[in-house]
């Protein structure tokens, strides 16, 4: 018999900020790196942009509005950080700001839980043009930025997150250059990875001064599995993915150290760190946040790069649009093994969802997803196992709210549960979300 979910679970969705709000320079918000990156010609696919998106900034109140009648008591969405100091640092635009305390009034008042994460990958440009996440002023300048929010909104949001996917942030920005800011050096991304955990630290020791509430980060974890037939080489090429990709963030955050693999993944790009300043990245946080998507299956590939390991395809297999494995076992095992790798922290489920095809138009009313259906049922109840095996899991978002703007993807890809008319706006909830609604509404127990 499943474990029941513990009293004030939390039940919540999860969008970003460049992918939903549009109207990125509304208001007197600065520019982003993002801005300038989808306007740089083949960066993203159909030439697609954040101009509009989902027309959430001018929408809000309604789409709040939507949220209550789906039920969440929890929604985790991102801060821009160009809306709020357009130049990155300094100047505090009371405008951008206060899109953001208006948003967690309508949130209160509706009786969801805002969980606010301080980085979701857009930077501003003006940070940008001084090396951005390169630069040894980051922490500082993230923090005072942070310090910002905190005075703005500590007293009314519960929930802060520093980072989401840090891992992302350097492998997409700066090693393969797919993401914003687009760079493509192995040098660049492991001293950026170390800048970022650098920015994660000093923000919690900020909010520590004057916070009230609690304070978490958030990684993507991607299970590296081998194949029942692995070689030596297999298994050595999997322990360097997973270090690379699943421990570079979390043990020096909560370790104090890096793991070894990764002086043989960035070779001679791997800075020697002092060991003091790898300690000091080690700060206290109040719980960790994991966005599952998929396993990977890998064996060793000696052209794949950074690190020698390609995902096999597994036959029989469901997977998305985006090419992921459905697995929700490795989500159940994921949140088990962060429970017991790192010390019982609490844990929440920031990110979990899938992107299948969804027509552009709903069709007499309706979208009907039965793959996100049962996508959203197989990994709920993996959660529950998880909590049945000692997992302290205490919320679950599911990614995303809204089908919106998927970075370099464009709008081809759809992950909402709540679909849009991308040249109407028009918001349909799909049956992915009737059934969510109903799973909030009996606390899991129809699963």
């Amino acid at each position: 018999m499943r474990q029941p979910f513990p009293p004030g679970f939390l039940w919540g969705c999860a969008t970003s900020a460049y992918q939903i709000e549009g109207s990125p320079l509304a208001d007197g918000a600065g520019v982003s790196n993002w801005h300038r990156f989808v306007r740089t010609p083949g960066r993203v696919l159909g030439g697609d942009t954040g101009d509009v998106a989902c027309d959430h900034y001018r929408r809000m109140k309604d789409d709040v509005a939507l949220m209550r009648e789906l039920g969440l008591t929890a929604y985790r969405f991102s801060i821009a950080w160009n809306r709020v100091m357009p130049d990155g640092r300094g100047r505090v635009n009371a405008a951008g700001l206060g899109f953001y305390e208006r948003l967690v009034d309508e949130l209160l008042a509706a009786g969801i839980t805002p969980m606010a994460t301080l980085h979701h990958w857009d930077l501003p440009a003006a940070l940008d043009d001084r090396g951005g996440w390169l630069n040894p002023d980051m922490p500082g300048w993230f923090a005072d930025y942070a310090q910002v929010c905190f005075k703005a909104l500590d007293d009314r949001v519960p929930m802060w997150t520093t980072l989401n996917e840090p891992w992302v942030v350097a492998d997409g920005g700066y090693m393969h250059g797919a993401l914003a800011p687009g760079h493509k050096s192995a040098y660049e991304a492991a001293i950026v990875a170390h800048r970022l955990m650098q920015s994660h630290a000093s923000v919690v020791q900020a909010y520590r001064a004057v916070g009230r509430n609690k304070i978490g980060l958030v990684v993507n974890i991607e299970p590296k599995h081998l194949p029942p037939d692995a070689t030596d080489a297999d298994r050595h090429a999997a322990k360097l993915a997973d270090a690379y990709m699943n421990r570079q963030y979390l043990d020096p955050a909560l370790l104090g150290s890096y793991p070894e693999e990764l002086r043989e993944v960035f070779g001679e790009a791997w800075p020697d760190w002092p060991a003091a300043e790898v300690e000091a990245l080690k700060v206290p946080i109040d719980f960790l946040g994991l966005n599952y998507y998929t396993r990977a299956v890998v064996r060793h590939d000696a052209k794949a790069w950074p690190v020698p390991a390609a995902p096999q395809r597994q036959p029989g297999g469901i997977y998305t649009e985006t090419g992921w494995e459905l697995h929700p076992q490795s989500l159940a095992d994921t949140l088990v093994w962060m429970h017991e790798r790192y010390g019982g922290l609490p844990l929440y489920v920031t990110e979990n969802g899938a992107a299948f095809y969804d027509p552009p138009a709903a069709i007499d009313g309706r979208v009907d997803d039965p793959l996100r259906v049962h996508y959203l049922r197989t990994h709920i109840a993996a959660v529950q196992d998880a909590i049945s095996r000692g997992a302290d899991v205490r919320g679950y978002c599911a990614w995303s709210l809204f089908d919106n703007l998927e970075w370099a993807l464009g709008f081809a890809k759809r992950f909402g549960l709540v679909h849009v008319n991308f040249q109407t706006q028009q918001r349909t909830p799909k049956a992915s979300a009737r059934f969510y609604a109903e799973v909030i509404a009996a606390h899991g127990s129809n699963l």
